[in-house]
């Protein structure tokens, strides 16, 4: 059978789905790592910067290496990577001394192949011909989404039918997923060239904020929702993360089929003001029920900032390659790990916990200044 870009989109689809298995099926056992493994919530928290720092560890390298080892050989490296780490995450804590020792072994293995897919997919479907680059983008991005949704729904269902108790053949489970490889190629821009440029740094500050107005919900839903919000699991994983990602991947969908008629800067720019509102809801809000209403309506209010950010930069640089697609990669990794950070330093118990997801509040403010920034901008000045 003859490969065509619609094998290597579908391709992408798919390593984008494995990204969100490498990210959000860890959250959804951190209060079975606590009830079973006997790991405190203060070493739980430090999972998240440890995933996000590798990430960005890796997203430093990549902007120099992946272009000599060559894209095919390290997005089947990052697949490698990734299955490697979801085994291990179901054998190490039960064949180490300390089980909190064999959980931080198989996140950094996952982190390395994440932040590898990170890195390259972006650029691989941006390489692809379309009529419509940042609905196409959009549309990519939502299947992170998706596989978000579908790894809480599916895990939830193996909780339900298998207990708790058998939590480790879960990720054992999920390993299946990451067997396609990606090609692709593309021009590329030397990385000192690429930081020489004013625009470059503003849509870097742009990738922070959208990492972390994304991941500060997104990271401890499920737990604000059993531990601040006194749900049951299976409804605070249902009606927290789950229902943040199926409403960030509805707004991407939406986005990649309805885009065109829509001025991106405009709709990033409305749905930082919906961030401030759904973070608002879900840490003011008098019952539970709304507060998870708020989580849903940030999911679909940072769902175009990542994406969104990502198109227009190549609008306004359209040189950039893979170096800058590693480049925002690893901004946006800051983000993510800065703010879920930040909550866990507030502390992880009921307001606490509150008043950690209300300081994320900053990013969504701060990501609207750089979008009125970059709309005064003339369209050719870098």
């Amino acid at each position: 059978m003859k490969l065509t870009h619609k094998h290597t989109l579908a391709a992408s689809y798919l390593g984008y789905i494995t990204q969100a298995v490498v990210n959000n099926l860890t959250p959804l056992l951190f209060v079975v790592f606590e009830t079973s493994l006997g790991i405190s919530i203060g070493r739980i928290s430090l999972l998240i910067t440890v995933n996000f720092g590798v990430q960005m560890l890796v997203d430093l390298l990549s902007a120099k290496w992946i272009n000599v080892i060559g894209t095919r050989r390290a997005i089947v490296a990052a697949h490698a990577f990734a299955a490697a780490g979801l085994v291990a995450l179901g054998v190490l804590p039960y064949r180490t001394a300390d089980p909190y020792v064999g959980v931080l072994c198989a996140v950094c293995l996952c982190a390395v192949g994440g932040g590898i897919t990170e890195v390259l997919i972006s650029p691989i479907v941006e390489a692809l011909p379309s009529e419509d680059k940042a609905g196409s983008m959009s549309l990519l991005h939502a299947f992170y989404c998706w596989g978000h949704v579908g790894v809480v729904v599916l895990s939830t269902l193996y909780f339900a039918l298998a207990g708790t108790g058998r939590w480790a053949l879960l990720p054992v489970l999920w390993a299946v997923l990451p067997l396609c490889t990606l090609a692709g190629d593309e021009h590329h821009t030397p990385l000192r060239a690429l930081l020489k440029s004013k625009m470059i740094w503003l849509f870097l500050l742009m990738m922070v904020c959208a990492g972390a107005s994304e991941q500060g919900m997104s990271q401890w839903a499920s737990l604000f929702a059993e531990t601040g919000l006194k749900v049951p699991k299976a409804m605070g994983d249902l009606l927290g993360p789950c229902a943040f990602a199926v409403m960030m991947g509805l707004s991407r969908t939406l986005y990649g089929i309805w885009g065109a008629r829509i001025s991106l800067k405009r709709c990033m720019a409305a749905s930082c003001l919906l961030c401030v509102a759904g973070y608002a809801a879900a840490v003011f809000a008098p019952w539970p029920l709304l507060s998870l209403a708020g989580c849903a309506l940030c999911g679909f209010s940072v769902g175009i900032l990542w994406p969104g950010t990502f198109s227009l930069s190549m609008v306004h640089c359209p040189e950039g390659g893979t170096a800058m697609f590693a480049l925002f990669a690893l901004a946006g990794d800051v983000g993510c790990a800065l703010v879920p950070g930040v909550v866990a330093v507030s502390g992880m118990a009921g307001g606490a916990l509150k008043a950690g997801l209300l300081a994320a509040c900053a990013f969504p403010v701060l990501l609207l200044l750089a979008v009125s920034r970059l709309r005064r901008r003339p369209k050719g000045e870098q």
